[in-house]
């Protein structure tokens, strides 16, 4: 009759245990993710009206969204999760472009360069860029011209 009490207390202990949460004195390690394209200001800043989708696809990289319901925008999209404490941080940027296919305007989670007041907060996330008001004396960089290899297939005659 004891034994049975005992038993039965010792079961309910340990059933009742095995429920409760044990604070994890050992963390499992957990990674960044990080997906979607990684641009910088320095990126951003090389943009000039007039570029051509091959000159953006060079500076920026290719994108991540090219609907083919909108072929005149281009979609940069950036998504970090840091693994210790799960915080997520987005950023969305777009490139739109003409019916020949020269860029026109940019707008997204971009800070447009400022030369005097660096203090300056921005009033939100999103900004549109106006490229047609950067200096005109700033030029596309060049198209360059044949490298090794497509010189020396223009000397074979290909």
């Amino acid at each position: 009759m004891i034994f049975s009490r005992i038993a039965r207390t010792v079961l309910l202990v340990a059933a009742i245990s095995g429920c409760s949460s044990v604070p994890r004195i050992v963390n499992e390690y957990k990674i960044d993710v990080q997906q979607g394209n990684v641009l910088t200001q320095d990126m951003v800043s090389q943009l000039r009206p007039g570029l051509t989708k091959d000159q953006v696809r060079f500076i920026l990289g290719t994108p991540m969204l090219m609907d083919m319901f909108h072929a005149s925008r281009w979609d940069y999209v950036y998504r970090l999760q840091k693994g210790s404490t799960g915080d997520v941080e987005m950023r969305k940027f777009s490139a739109f472009f003409d019916t020949s296919d020269k860029l026109v305007r940019v707008s997204g989670d971009v800070t447009p360069a400022q030369t005097g007041d660096a203090a300056a907060a921005p009033d939100s996330r999103t900004r549109e860029l106006d490229l047609g008001s950067i200096a005109p004396d700033s030029v596309a960089p060049p198209i360059e011209g044949k490298g090794f290899f497509g010189k020396m297939m223009e000397s074979v005659g290909f």
